[in-house]
């Protein structure tokens, strides 16, 4: 499998605390992974790092198959180059319906011209109505976002990063707050999109990580503390002293 994203190295420190700590890390063109680990682990610090929105003191991020450095990227060019993030509080218009909201996230040109003259085209609407069949919102199309469930906010929030078609996703806390229906719905639509794609899952719940069935990298003080399946790393000692407790 071809390497994606490769971390080598990175330390970040604030205010003389060190929240990454030579951590590498790396992921497959079309892989899922989870991460996890005790609050203050450096999960939310490594996304960061990855989308450029805090640079790190030390270390290397290389990116897509030709390995181009990520530090040298603003945070808009590396959204660009196909990194999309996905934080806890779903952020969508909630005035406008689910189809607006999908289609004004289609991947487009985004000069201002370009944006007073759009007209969505018969396969932009194709894609709209693709998009929200793969996250179960195709009976919601007509509706405003207001007016949707938490999950289905969640949903419609994944939707729209996917129509920018990423190479990597990466998604924070996606589970928390919902149904276990719409829970199991949202691993359904996570592992789909990781057919195709990288995506990296930041979660607490551990059940949720169970039924990803993927990959897990646990972290600790800035570093990966242990890395396999969910099963591996839960039977890991110094996983279940730090994280899981006994």
């Amino acid at each position: 499998m071809t390497t994606l994203l490769e971390v080598s190295g990175v330390s970040v420190s604030f205010d003389g605390f060190r929240a990454i700590n030579n951590l590498s890390f790396q992921i497959g063109t079309a892989e899922m992974r989870a991460i996890i680990g005790p609050n203050g682990a450096g999960k939310t610090t490594f996304m960061d790092i990855v989308t450029g929105k805090t640079r790190p003191d030390q270390g290397r991020i290389l990116y897509g198959e030709r390995g181009v450095s990520l530090l040298s990227m603003t945070e808009s060019a590396i959204a660009r180059a196909g990194i999309g993030r996905k934080f806890q509080r779903p952020t969508v218009f909630e005035d406008q319906t689910v189809a607006d909201n999908l289609m004004m996230a289609l991947r487009k040109d985004r000069g201002p011209f370009a944006v007073l003259a759009f007209r969505p085209s018969v396969a932009d609407h194709d894609r709209v109505r693709s998009l929200a069949a793969d996250i179960g919102l195709e009976a919601a199309l007509g509706r405003k976002a207001g007016e949707l469930s938490h999950g289905q906010k969640q949903w419609l929030e994944i939707g729209m990063l996917l129509a920018q078609e990423p190479r990597l996703l990466l998604v924070d806390e996606p589970a928390a707050g919902m149904t276990p229906a719409e829970r199991e719905q949202t691993t359904d639509i996570l592992r789909e999109a990781a057919k195709t794609r990288a995506v990296v899952v930041v979660e607490h719940d551990m059940e949720f990580v169970r039924r990803l069935n993927c990959k897990v990298t646990v972290l600790h003080e800035g570093a990966v503390l242990a890395e396999g399946s969910i099963d591996h790393v839960t039977k890991d000692e110094r996983v279940i002293e730090v994280y899981l407790g006994r």
